[in-house]
C-alpha cells in the first residue's frame, strides 16, 4: 500500500532535494508540494495524506508556522502524521512541538534527511500513530543537565533515574543494558516501572518512551 506524502518547504533546493528522495522510495509517494504553511493545511484538506513532511521556519514570519501548522493539522486531521524538519536543536522547539501530545509527530533535524533510514523511519512511525524525536535534540536537551535534582525524578528510584537517563541520550534498551551492565530484560522491568510512577499507562497510538523523556527533560529546563 502506497504512503502519500505531501511536503512543505520555502526553499526551492530542499523541496526539489526532498523530493528526489522520496521518489528513490518505494510505496512512497509525494502528491503535493507547497512553500507556506497555510497552503500546507490546504493540502492536507484536499488530499488527506498519510504523512505532511515541513519545515519549521516558512513565510510570512519564518517563525515556527511549521510547529503551529503540525499542531493544527494533528488536532483537525488526526489521521494524518507530521514530520517537522528543523535546522535547530534548539531544545525549546521540540519541547513546544510534543507538548499537547506526541502521537504521530516527529521532530528530525534537516541535516538527517539525506538519510533514508532516519527520513523513512520517521514517516512510519508518524503514520502509526507513534513518535520521534532526532537523537542530536535529545543530547542538547540533557548534555547540561544530567547532574540536577528534579522533583519528577524524586517518584524514581536511583536506578531507574539511571535508565531515564540512559534513554534520553537516546540509546536503545541493548545500549542501556551495555552502559549500566544489567541485563535488557532488567532494563525492561525499569522502564515499565518508570512508565508506572509516572503515570504513562498503555495506549493505543501512545509513544510512552518518548513522553518520559519530554516530560523528564522538560522539568528539567524549568530549573
Amino acid at each position: 500500500m502506497v504512503t502519500t506524502l505531501v511536503l512543505a518547504e520555502d526553499s526551492f533546493l530542499i523541496r526539489e532535494g526532498i523530493g528526489k528522495l522520496i521518489e528513490t522510495l518505494d510505496d512512497f509517494e509525494l502528491v503535493g508540494v507547497c512553500e507556506d504553511a497555510d497552503a500546507l493545511l490546504e493540502l492536507v484538506a484536499d488530499l488527506s495524506p498519510d504523512v505532511a513532511i515541513t519545515d519549521i521556519r516558512m513565510p510570512p514570519t519564518h517563525s515556527t508556522e511549521g510547529i503551529e501548522a503540525a499542531k493544527r493539522i494533528r488536532q483537525q486531521y488526526p489521521g494524518t502524521g507530521v514530520v517537522v524538519l528543523s535546522q535547530y536543536i534548539e531544545p525549546a522547539y521540540a519541547l513546544s512541538l510534543f507538548e499537547g501530545g506526541s502521537e504521530g509527530l516527529a521532530y528530525l533535524l534537516k541535516e538527517r534527511v539525506s538519510d533514508l533510514d532516519q527520513l523513512l523511519d520517521a514517516i512510519v512511525q508518524v503514520k502509526g500513530g507513534g513518535s520521534a524525536i532526532d537523537p542530536r535534540v535529545i543530547n542538547a536537551m540533557v548534555e547540561a543537565r544530567l547532574t540536577q535534582t528534579d522533583p519528577i525524578l524524586e517518584r524514581l528510584t536511583e536506578r531507574e533515574v539511571e535508565v531515564l537517563g540512559e534513554i534520553a541520550q537516546g540509546k536503545s534498551n541493548a545500549a542501556v543494558a551495555d552502559s549500566l551492565f544489567l541485563s535488557k530484560r532488567a532494563v525492561e522491568k525499569h522502564i515499565n516501572s518508570i512508565f508506572t510512577k509516572l503515570d504513562m499507562p498503555p495506549e493505543r497510538d501512545s509513544n510512552r518512551r518518548v513522553q518520559a523523556v519530554l516530560l523528564y527533560l522538560a522539568e528539567r529546563d524549568e530549573q
